[in-house]
Parts: structure tokens; C-alpha cells; sequence
């Protein structure tokens, strides 16, 4: 026999005890795992999603008793899911939709079916209209190695601290590695917050592998564009959620770039006419536009792409969203936090001297991606940029308080300090000078 033969038989070998070792030990059942929780946009819902390792039926059971019968039952679907890797590893993603919840009822429930069942999670559902004031944990560039700011997130949630999460982009490093069990392991991590809390995504370049695959899969967002770009309404808030990556990952298809933009538009044009309901637009995608980190990053550069578009002319995002009055901007992508003074094309345009975020004549930008990950922290220059008000290298993640129609709280965590708030400003925007910004 050559060498190269016996060398080909060694590898086929290989790859069918791999595949058998799967197949006989690693998910041989359908119980379900990697259970977490979405809100779709429509009043009174909440969508559970999880993966299961061999098909069955999609039902959720839920009440209001922690013990006893849960008397309610919906039924959803499922899809096979085959990552991209050489062992083409199938999971069964199941998506189950809770209708007629009662706003602000507190619920328990359970997914899977008579092949097996999740152990009782608990949620709330969120509350309808727009007089309420949400609280929600933003964060970006979580892996499954050094998730420093989890356990803090976890214990934050049991206590009941949040309605919902922000997840700005970058999930597990990566969702595909090492044919997507990195993936796994990284939503059975989460799920203690992510199957009482709706864990609400944007795609960040961690993501890109096989077309965004692991990251259209697993999670289940709003509108009919694979959770790439959507909205959602909460309380006072609109929140935009989108793609910074289809200015970078051109192969996947430049047209996404117009279409995205297009899209953005159109939405930003109806929630500004909405302005006298829900008066807060906040959007959230994951490369910055600025940034005084101390790399090479698009957003180091003074025509960043997302900033300026392609070529620097073409779709940019900077010009849109001050247009139509963007007053809170979500980053992520740089392992540090960042707070901007409210900025449009490189000038500051604080409100006043003494309260630079009260009616502000600009968007403020909130770059929070340090809640940890194997890259680690990411230094920043030395000397602060004119338009940069607060530089934190640590890990930890924002809390977002919406208090009502003209006031939000926000506050950097730090977890090397043990929990210590290292940034809290204030943004108001009175309902006239929102007028006078737009």
C-alpha cells in the first residue's frame, strides 16, 4: 500500500469515528438546550427558541405557578440546521411564539416535547404602550472563553435589574469554531439569562463564517431579514438594530449595503413621525463610528466606512442618522468602553458648558464592548480625542434606564472593581429642544 493511500484510509477513519463519536455520545437525545428568549415586535408575545440533536415537536407549557401544571400549550417549528464545518454537524433549532401574555405578568415555563423537556425557566412579559420606563443590559464581544462580565449579568437578572438585553455584535469567538460546538457552548453559558430575559442580537465580524450562518440560525429576531436588520418598539424607545458588517464582507453580496440603507430610511423616517409616542430613537450596531482605541480598526480611521459609507461617499450612516435625529448610538467591537460627547462629522455639539448631554444638537455614541472574551482588553492612545468624554479599559457592560419620554440613565459596571458604577451621565432631551434638534 503507498504511503499516500494508507494515509487517506487514516483520515477517512478518523472522520467516521468523529462522526460516530458524535452521533453515539455527544447529542444522542432531543432534550431541549441553548433555550433563550426574543421579543418579536407584537404586544403581548415572547418567542422561545432552543436546539435539540435529533427532530421532534416544537411545545412550549407555561403558567403563572412555579410548581404544579402548567396549563397553557403553544406549538411552533423547527428546522435542521447544518453548520458549515468539515463534520457538517446538524442541530434542530425550534421556535415556539407565547401569544396573549398578560404586560408585566410574571410567567413560568418549559419547551421540548414528549422525547424530552427543559427543566422551568421564568419571565416577565414586557409591558405594553410606550408609559413605562425599560431597563436593559448592553454589551458587546462576549465569548465563551473569559465571559468576564456573565456572573454579574447573571446574578443582575435573577434579581429582576433588567426587561431585556442588548447583545451589540461578536458572540462566543466564534459561533462556528471547531464545527460550531464553540457555538454551543456558548448558548448553554448565556442561557441563564437569555431564557428569562429577550436577548436581542446585532451581527458583528465574529459572526461572518458560512454567510452569517451559526448567527441566522440560532437566534430568532424581528422583521424577514434573518435578524440581520430590524426594529422593535419599548416603552418610550424605537430601537433600531443593524449591520455594520455588509460594508466589510462585500463577497457576501454588495447589494445588501443599498438594501440595508434603504431599509434604515424608511424606518427612521416613520419612527421620527412617531417622535410624539415613542420620542427616543436608539440604534445599535456593532463597529464604531469613532473610536480612540490604539489599533487599526475601521474606526480609527477619519473616513471610517460605516461613517462615510463605501468609497466614502456611498451610504454612509453618520449623515442618516443625524437627519433624522438618531439620539443614542450602541457600539461595540473595540474590548473597552467609550462614552463620545454628543458628535456629528468630528465637532462636538454639547447642549451647554454645564450640562453637555441636555438637549444635546448631536447624537451620543456609546461604545461598550468589554464584556469579555479570549482577545482580551484593547488599550487605548494615550491622549484622549477633543470629541472622547470618558475612556474606561475594563471589563464590564452598560445598564440602560429609559425613565420615560425625555430622560435616560446610563451607567458603565465595572467588574475589576467589583460591580463599581466608573461611568452614570444622563441624557435629556425636553420635548422642545428634541424639536429644535430635529
Amino acid at each position: 500500500m503507498s504511503p499516500f493511500l494508507g494515509g487517506w484510509l487514516f483520515f477517512c477513519l478518523l472522520l467516521l469515528f468523529s462522526l460516530g463519536v458524535q452521533g453515539a455520545q455527544e447529542y444522542p437525545q432531543a432534550t431541549p438546550e441553548q433555550i433563550h428568549l426574543s421579543y418579536l415586535g407584537e404586544p403581548g408575545t415572547m418567542t422561545v427558541t432552543w436546539t435539540t440533536w435529533a427532530p421532534a415537536r416544537s411545545e412550549v407549557q407555561f403558567g403563572s405557578q412555579l410548581s404544579g401544571p402548567l396549563p397553557f400549550r403553544a406549538h411552533g417549528t423547527s428546522r435542521a440546521f447544518v453548520d458549515g464545518g468539515v463534520l457538517r454537524r446538524k442541530l434542530y433549532i425550534h421556535r415556539v411564539t407565547l401569544r396573549k401574555l398578560q404586560p408585566g405578568a410574571q410567567y413560568v415555563y418549559r419547551c421540548g416535547s414528549s422525547q424530552g423537556w427543559s427543566r422551568r425557566f421564568r419571565f416577565t412579559a414586557l409591558k405594553n404602550g410606550v408609559h413605562w420606563s425599560p431597563r436593559l443590559a448592553v454589551f458587546g464581544d462576549m465569548g465563551a472563553d473569559n465571559p468576564k462580565a456573565l456572573p454579574r449579568l447573571r446574578r443582575d437578572t435573577q434579581q429582576g435589574m433588567f426587561d431585556a438585553v442588548l447583545h451589540v455584535g461578536d458572540f462566543a469567538y466564534n459561533m462556528d469554531q471547531d464545527n460550531a460546538r464553540v457555538g454551543d457552548r456558548f448558548m448553554r453559558l448565556i442561557e441563564p439569562v437569555a431564557a428569562s430575559l429577550p436577548y436581542m442580537t446585532c451581527p458583528g465580524n465574529h459572526e461572518q463564517r458560512y454567510n452569517f450562518s451559526n448567527y441566522k440560525a440560532r437566534f430568532s429576531m424581528p422583521g424577514d431579514n434573518e435578524g440581520l436588520w430590524y426594529s422593535w418598539d419599548l416603552g418610550p424607545a424605537h430601537i433600531i438594530s443593524f449591520s455594520t458588517e455588509v460594508y466589510f464582507f462585500l463577497h457576501y453580496g454588495r447589494h445588501l449595503i443599498e438594501k440595508q440603507f434603504r431599509w434604515l430610511e424608511n424606518d427612521l423616517q416613520k419612527a421620527n413621525k412617531n417622535r410624539v409616542a415613542r420620542p427616543w430613537i436608539i440604534t445599535m450596531g456593532h463597529r464604531p463610528m469613532y473610536c480612540s482605541n490604539a489599533d487599526l480598526d475601521d474606526c480609527t480611521r477619519h473616513e471610517s466606512r460605516v461613517r462615510k459609507g463605501l468609497h466614502g461617499k456611498l451610504f454612509g450612516l453618520e449623515d442618516l442618522f443625524h437627519k433624522y435625529g438618531v439620539d443614542l448610538e450602541f457600539w461595540a467591537h473595540e474590548h473597552s468602553y467609550e462614552r463620545l460627547w454628543p458628535i456629528y462629522n468630528y465637532q462636538v455639539f454639547n447642549g451647554s458648558l454645564e450640562r453637555p448631554y441636555t438637549n444635546p444638537r448631536g447624537p451620543v455614541h456609546i461604545i461598550t464592548g468589554s464584556a469579555g472574551c479570549e482577545e482580551l482588553l484593547t488599550p487605548f492612545v494615550r491622549k484622549a480625542r477633543p470629541w472622547s468624554a470618558v475612556r474606561v479599559k475594563e471589563y464590564g457592560y452598560t445598564r440602560m434606564h429609559i425613565l420615560n419620554g425625555t430622560h435616560v440613565h446610563i451607567q458603565q459596571v465595572s467588574d475589576d472593581q467589583d460591580g463599581k458604577i466608573v461611568d452614570d451621565v444622563w441624557v435629556v432631551r425636553p420635548l422642545l429642544g428634541r424639536m429644535m434638534y430635529h
